[in-house]
């Protein structure tokens, strides 16, 4: 646990047992209807420590995700963390990318490279690209079947990076097969 956490968790033990004080002084001749109150208090309590527990869970099932509006029309709702996120089937396994307009190819992290058969260790690293953590080598590869619903592309260039990376990007290589590429009020629409 960080500082924060016990912080918190100290302060919110503190809250209860003033709470709990209270309501013992104040119901000292009902003990039996105190217990009783004490008892749904605590169950309301352990239900919003879950729910807050499992919120990143709830919220990943209920956020809305891309849609097809037609066989040429995708729409991608903006993340809470910002980004646009886009599942793409590589040689018919589903990647998650994100959208960045900024990275002039796909990049591949080393664990999506594998999940679609590729082994990083096997890859020659002979190039390099810059990026907001300094400059990494990566390794060229070809994609030979990328999907997104009905718009198929065969034998892509991408690269693997060589580095730690949380996700695979999602750059110009594929997004400049678009037509029309639009953000506007919190939603990408590529359309080709």
């Amino acid at each position: 646990m960080t500082t924060d956490q016990i912080m918190q968790l100290t302060y919110l033990v503190l809250l209860g047992t003033a709470i709990g004080g209270s309501a013992i002084v104040a119901g000292r001749s009902n003990m039996g209807k105190m217990a009783q109150q004490a008892a749904i208090w605590a169950l309301i309590f352990v239900g919003v420590v879950g729910a807050y527990g499992l919120w990143e869970d709830i919220s990943n099932d209920v956020t809305a995700r891309q849609s097809f509006i037609d066989d040429s029309t995708v729409e991608v709702p903006r993340s809470p963390d910002g980004h646009y996120y886009l599942t793409l089937e590589i040689d018919g396994t589903p990647v998650e990318f994100v959208v960045d307009t900024g990275a002039s190819q796909i990049v591949l992290s080393q664990l999506d490279a594998r999940r679609i058969g590729i082994d990083p260790a096997s890859l020659r690293y002979s190039g390099s690209a810059n990026t907001a953590n300094g400059v990494v080598r990566t390794a060229p590869v070809v994609l030979d079947r990328i999907a997104l619903g009905d718009m198929v592309e065969q034998r892509l260039p991408a690269v693997v990076n060589g580095g730690p990376m949380d996700a695979s990007l999602l750059g110009m290589t594929y997004l400049g097969l678009y037509d029309r590429i639009e953000i506007s009020n919190g939603v990408l629409v590529l359309n080709r």
